[in-house]
């Protein structure tokens, strides 16, 4: 495949796409006919290296058909694509299909979380390169995908499930801009305050006026701030509804372990430590820190060998994950790591490791890739 690099000229926002577009590495980002809904989708495709086939330009000129599915869209370029696809979805809320494509793309992060749930944790722990201006986007869809792990362990329906995924992409739409501003710049005047504190109301109204007529969705939505001492908002009730309590764990949770302008990111163990404080008799905030475990999938850790490395699977219990090395032992960084099984002594992880610079840039796929 020989790829050739393109620009933002050579895409029209809101026009289907003359031919395939892929990353750097050739995986399929968005396919031809497909269209790029927004200024923010293209900027993040052109992070990724937007390119396109020589071949397949070749191809389509002289009227013939291009198979897509040649290099199909890897785990990670699907995570990215989910984040388009709820853009464009949450700017659709007036058009008569907006349940129809919310569901369609609940079933994209079910599909995700269940073909690889260390690869959606470690999407959630990584964000080092994400657009801090799309931060709602992605917290929606970390959310969800947080939501949907520890309801399945906690051995909710289908339908159930179905639901919490569905609220959880849905129950910050009113305020996706104002999270990416506070992502940036780290404060809110007095009128986005008022604004905040609005949005679990406006945003079920809006899902009503958009066709949703799940009714445990649409609690969950409006009681996702509220709190069983009666502290939370917007309307200060105890009585608050399990998916609701879900939602809210999985978005304070996300919100710690996530960079922000303001302050420095909570390390997960330190974010699971609080959870469980806040309500110690909580099967959720169990359930969400088995899932994680004491170093979860993108955690940064030093070995007993002295080597550096990410974690990229749990293991055998929560203490004992596999990292990818991105250090030789002397802690110089290496082009090519191997695995480690931190349940064997020579490798056992002895201090979480700060130094993030050994993993920006790195593409997830690479990381994944190095141990395959």
């Amino acid at each position: 495949m020989q790829l050739l690099r393109l620009d933002t000229k050579q895409i029209k926002i809101g026009t289907p796409l003359p031919f395939n577009v892929r990353d750097e590495g050739g995986h399929l980002l968005l396919a031809c006919g497909q269209v790029v809904a927004s200024e923010a989708q293209l900027q993040g495709l052109m992070a990724r290296g937007m390119s396109a086939d020589i071949e397949e330009i070749k191809t389509l000129a002289a009227g013939r058909k291009v198979e897509a599915a040649a290099h199909p869209p890897n785990v990670f370029a699907r995570w990215r694509h989910a984040a388009w696809t709820l853009d464009a979805l949450l700017k659709s809320l007036d058009q008569a299909e907006f349940p129809a494509r919310c569901d369609a793309l609940a079933k994209e992060i079910i599909a995700l979380v269940s073909q690889d749930c260390d690869v959606a944790i470690y999407m959630s722990v990584r964000q080092e390169s994400s657009n801090p201006r799309t931060y709602g986007l992605t917290h929606a869809l970390h959310a969800a995908a947080l939501c949907q792990m520890v309801a399945t362990r906690l051995e909710w329906t289908p339908p159930r499930i179905f639901s919490a995924v569905r609220a959880a992409l849905t129950m910050n739409l009113c305020i996706v801009e104002l999270q990416g501003n506070f992502a940036v710049y780290g404060r809110l005047s007095h009128e986005q305050r008022d604004e905040l504190r609005l949005h679990p109301e406006q945003a079920e109204a809006r899902l009503r006026a958009a066709g949703v007529a799940d009714e445990d969705w649409l609690q969950a939505v409006r009681q996702h701030h509220e709190h069983s001492d009666g502290q939370g908002y917007p309307s200060g009730i105890t009585d608050v509804a399990e998916m609701a309590q879900l939602l809210r764990l999985a978005d304070v949770f996300l919100a710690k372990i996530s960079t922000r302008e303001s302050r420095p990111s909570l390390g997960a163990k330190e974010a699971e430590r609080q959870a469980y404080a806040e309500a110690p008799a909580s099967n959720m905030a169990l359930a969400l820190i088995k899932e994680y475990g004491v170093y979860p999938p993108g955690e940064l850790v030093a070995l007993a060998s002295g080597e550096k490395g990410v974690v990229i699977r749990r293991g055998a219990t929560m203490q004992t994950p596999i990292i990818a090395t991105l250090t030789d032992k002397k802690g110089l960084p290496i082009s090519g790591g191997v695995k480690r099984d931190t349940a064997l002594t020579g490798f056992a992880i002895v201090a979480m490791e700060s130094d993030k610079s050994l993993v920006s840039g790195l593409l997830a796929e690479r990381v994944y890739g190095l141990t395959s």
